[in-house]
């Protein structure tokens, strides 16, 4: 690595850290790019643990000691600089203080993916990264296979969805489904039950589910607000509803996949740590 001192804010060396608050820009810039950015140390190290190649970082100096060796291997620039350079720069204040930039993997072709997966979750035109994020650390720490997002569905490799998700998003096999025509030909092709977590009156319970769950499981999460649609509907096998008490009848998508995957997950392959 090289360490360079950040002279100007405005410089071109460190134009991939430029405006990351501007969402519907970097959403469509990044993956165009072929970057994302990742950010805090934790979230850095796993990255590159999980064999993503970072071509930048930025960062403050006092970042660098536990970050040294993670990036020992690698011939690129590592940036440092004050923190009102970093937000000059990015256009936050950046609380963890360290960012990096890295080359966007290659996405998994659905048909490979699915050929090695058992259960895996499906997110249908999610567009909050928060949520896309969290879901990630859900599938990680709850034992599903692999993520697949629908065309209009945000990037999981978005900063905030990468924050969020606590860097788990690397753990994760993830791809993007085609359209649903296509896709549910896919799941059925390899032998996956698709159960739509939604409203209906011929709804399962979540406990009646679980109580016999299939051997390949698709279970499918849709947008806020507007739920999955009337394709999506059509495409699962089983629709699938949490009970719940005084009147509710929705969980934020997030809350609603980590309560699914735990029913769902299986005896032993949930360990406590402590």
């Amino acid at each position: 690595m090289r360490i360079e001192h950040v002279r100007d804010a405005t410089s071109d060396a460190v134009a991939d850290y430029a405006r990351l608050t501007d969402v519907a820009l970097r959403s469509i810039t990044e993956p165009e790019r072929g970057i994302f950015i990742a950010e805090s140390a934790k979230v850095i190290r796993r990255a590159i643990d999980a064999g993503c190649t970072p071509r930048s970082v930025l960062m403050e100096a006092k970042w660098l000691p536990g970050l040294e060796a993670a990036l020992a291997p690698f011939d690129i620039p590592v940036h440092l600089a004050d923190p009102a350079q970093l937000e000059t720069i990015t256009g936050y204040r950046v609380h963890r203080g360290a960012l990096a930039a890295f080359e966007r993997p290659v996405v998994s072709d659905p048909a490979d993916l699915l050929a090695t997966a058992r259960r895996v979750v499906i997110l249908e035109d999610i567009v909050d990264h928060t949520n896309v994020g969290a879901i990630f650390r859900s599938v990680a720490a709850l034992g599903a296979d692999a993520v697949l997002v629908t065309p209009r569905c945000a990037d999981p490799l978005y900063r905030r969805s990468v924050r969020v998700s606590m860097g788990t998003v690397f753990q994760v096999q993830w791809t993007r489904l085609p359209e649903w025509a296509e896709a549910r030909a896919l799941l059925t092709a390899h032998g996956f039950r698709v159960a739509a977590l939604a409203l209906a009156d011929d709804a399962v319970t979540l406990r009646e589910l679980a109580a016999e769950p299939p051997e390949r499981l698709a279970l499918v999460l849709g947008a806020e607000g507007d739920g999955l649609s009337r394709q999506a509907l059509a495409a699962a096998d089983t629709v699938v509803t949490i009970p719940m008490a005084h009147g509710v009848d929705s969980l934020n998508v997030a809350a609603a996949a980590a309560v699914a995957l735990y029913a769902l997950a299986e005896v032993g392959s949930i360990s406590c740590n402590g």
